[in-house]
């Protein structure tokens, strides 16, 4: 018994939440500042055509 947890399943899950959390933090950590990929062409198009249809309904 460890903790007052009798059921090695439930010690498991204790440890295996508490693992991945600290994974989290490690992708987290490792992935900060990556920078963002570059801006498409068709995106700059897709933005402006957004653009003008929002302001032509205005």
């Amino acid at each position: 018994m460890v903790l007052g947890i009798e059921s090695p399943a439930v010690w498991l899950a204790y440890v295996l939440s508490l693992a991945s959390a600290v994974l989290c933090v490690v992708y987290g950590i490792v992935h900060w500042n990556k920078g963002e990929e570059p801006v498409k062409k068709e995106d700059v198009d897709w933005a402006k055509e957004e653009k003008t249809e929002v302001e032509d309904a205005l």
